[in-house]
């Protein structure tokens, strides 16, 4: 029994001596004190590549009236407003007895001059056999090449006759595009001249965007930049056409743009909406921590160190980088401005101007 407790009393003292000899974790450890964060910042300026973005959408520059080239009856037609149409695509025929008759006319036609022409032809080879036999003179062979010229001639325009007839019995389209509404419809008798359909050409669709801020005044016809839709789909090359100088209502600057790519993709259509992001020319602006910039009743501004203290210094924001923020106008490189609690300190000078009334 005593040689128990002794072995009990052995390990509890070696415990505490081990707990006495190893450092404690609530005792504070030798921190070395944080140095305290910089008050004021020197800025200095860069070459910004400043962006513009605006909410687009692209519009019909004019709509295409296709017609009857002949009047007659209106058959196989084969789109509905929305379809897509290539240029040179039948849409449609013309039909009706007019149209019969005056086909079974032009074959008559044709098929009498191309006779003529075969006549011809043999009176001539007959001619220069009797020529070289001595048994024709030279003016019945000048007289049989004269009927071949003229036998020629109309077998061409029959020809022509007959493939223009053809060519007017179809109705094609006369660009790529959409259809945008349909004026007539199959088995109708229309007149020559009447409109059948509108066709909204894809080549004279444009982007209309309108852009707001002071970058605005910077937009250049010949600018170039990229459409992003707001449905799937890749980016669009495109290149400002025209900025109307005359604001509008709300104080923006519309601007007009056109795509740069040979091939449009399937989305570029009237009324897809999307964004326009242009790129403007470099420009070296001064740089100062976003921190530093302070709003106040709508204007931006920054507290500037000088030999006097800090004084209120209203500046022109431009593009953010990161944690910077471009300054179009307000600073200059090498001035000093307060980053620390700067809308504390902003705030602060105001508090100590106002007094309270009684």
């Amino acid at each position: 029994m005593q040689l128990g407790l002794t072995l009990v009393l052995a390990l509890w003292l070696g415990s505490a001596a081990a707990s006495a000899a190893a450092p404690s974790s609530r005792s504070p450890a030798a921190a070395v004190p944080a140095a305290a964060p910089a008050r004021y910042v020197t800025v200095h300026s860069q070459a910004v590549h400043p962006r513009l973005s605006a909410y687009a959408q692209i519009e019909p520059l004019l709509d295409l009236r296709v017609r009857a080239p002949m009047a007659g009856i209106l058959r196989d037609l084969r789109v509905l407003p929305g379809s897509q149409v290539r240029r040179g695509e039948r849409l449609a025929r013309i039909g009706g007895p007019r149209l019969r008759a005056l086909r079974i006319a032009r074959s008559q036609a044709l098929r009498s001059a191309e006779a003529r022409l075969r006549v011809a032809q043999r009176l001539l080879d007959i001619q220069r056999r009797q020529l070289r036999a001595r048994l024709a003179t030279q003016q019945a062979l000048d007289a049989a090449q004269r009927e071949l010229a003229a036998a020629q001639a109309a077998a061409a325009t029959a020809r022509a006759r007959w493939h223009a007839l053809a060519q007017l019995a179809a109705v094609r389209a006369p660009a790529s595009g959409s259809v945008l509404a349909l004026r007539a419809g199959s088995g109708e008798r229309v007149a020559r001249g009447a409109t059948l359909l509108v066709l909204q050409p894809d080549s004279r669709l444009w982007i209309r965007a309108v852009y707001y801020g002071a970058g605005a005044a910077r937009l250049r016809a010949g600018m170039r930049g990229r459409f992003v839709p707001a449905t799937a789909g890749r980016p669009l090359g495109v290149r400002v056409l025209a900025v109307a100088r005359a604001l509008d209502a709300d104080g923006g600057v519309p601007v007009e743009l056109a795509a740069t790519a040979a091939r449009l993709p399937r989305w570029w259509m009237a009324g897809q909406w999307g964004e326009v992001r242009l790129a403007l020319p470099a420009q070296r602006m001064v740089m100062v921590p976003t921190q530093a910039l302070i709003l106040d009743r709508g204007r931006w501004w920054v507290l500037l160190r000088d030999a006097g203290g800090d004084k209120r210094q209203r500046v022109v924001p431009g593009p953010a980088r990161g944690w910077q923020t471009a300054i179009v106008s307000g600073l200059r490189a090498g001035q000093q401005v307060v980053v620390s609690n700067a809308m504390l300190e902003y705030h602060r000078g105001i508090a100590r101007s106002y007094t309270p009334p009684d």
